[in-house]
């Protein structure tokens, strides 16, 4: 929407690279300079391969979920599960050919997978943890040293998107699908769904949504990086399965973390210019920069 050019910055436009290693090679090459990754593959970026990776914002909470398959699941026992990584492109349709039961995913895949793969929604992640972080904005530090009004630029542009995002969801929606300027390989019913149907009424049993009172949406877009959410993730990790050497995680002091990983000055400078992020979900203006997480199954 010309919103980089508007600040004063020449950019091409976003490559679509699908799978979170390509993505991570090409930015510790130094191939992009703006990226958004998986929140804690940052983490693993800074504190294990000691790359210079910073936090400048988040990009958006919420949106992701669990979808289930209508066909009759494999036989084991009822506190057990086969657990398969795969890629995000490949669930739906392993959903429709039964090879899977069930899968986890951020969106659009999950809209996918009920509009083309006739899965339900069993849960929204946001309704167990509220309004969780999913994508970060992530900058190469030396950079960010080297170019703070560039930087600066770059940012202000974020948080004015992000607020258009969050305040024009369907329009945005249908702007990113392949049946608008193509940003994503999906037709635009699905990227609406996945960005505005959110409502209880439509997902029964199972209940995909418990905490209405909540007031999430299906996907949101909220700027600020909340250091009590970076420190969950932190904890969280430490306590979670994932392939790999994940000793450097014991040594990580997650107070630490939430100081060193991130860079909040750049996008508090963003949304004292562009203001409408105050109209997403669990803003408090009182305490504008800190929130306190809940968990809730």
């Amino acid at each position: 929407m010309g919103y980089f050019e508007d600040e004063g910055l020449k950019t091409v436009r976003p490559t679509l690279i699908r799978g979170w290693s390509p993505l991570v090679e090409s930015f510790a090459a130094g191939k992009v300079n703006l990226v958004h990754l998986l929140n804690p593959i940052p983490v693993w970026m800074r504190y294990n391969n000691n790359f210079p990776v910073k936090i400048m914002s988040w990009a958006h909470i919420n949106g992701s979920g669990v979808i289930v398959g209508q066909h009759t699941g494999a036989q084991i026992a009822k506190d057990e599960v086969n657990l398969q990584v795969m890629p995000p492109p490949s669930m739906p349709p392993a959903l429709a050919s039964q090879k899977i039961d069930a899968y986890i995913v951020a969106e659009p895949f999950n809209a996918a997978g009920e509009l083309l793969a006739h899965g339900k929604m069993l849960r929204f992640t946001g309704d167990i943890w509220k309004n969780h972080p999913c994508c970060v904005v992530c900058m190469n530090e030396k950079v960010v040293a080297a170019k703070p009004t560039w930087t600066q630029k770059v940012m202000n542009a974020i948080v004015r998107a992000e607020v258009y995002a969050q305040n024009n969801k369907e329009e945005v929606a249908v702007m990113l699908s392949k049946d608008g300027k193509r940003y994503l390989p999906m037709p635009a019913k699905v990227v609406v769904r996945a960005m505005t149907d959110y409502k209880p009424s439509d997902y029964k049993q199972p209940d995909a949504i418990e905490h209405p009172n909540w007031g999430n949406g299906r996907i949101d877009f909220s700027p600020y990086p909340y250091p009590s959410a970076t420190r969950l993730i932190v904890e969280s990790m430490n306590k979670t399965l994932v392939s790999g050497n994940t000793t450097f995680l014991n040594k990580l002091d997650p107070d630490f973390v939430t100081k060193d990983l991130v860079n909040y000055d750049f996008v508090k400078k963003a949304m004292a210019k562009y203001k409408g992020w105050e109209n997403a979900p669990g803003v408090n203006m009182k305490h504008p920069f800190e929130r306190e997480e809940v968990i809730s199954l």
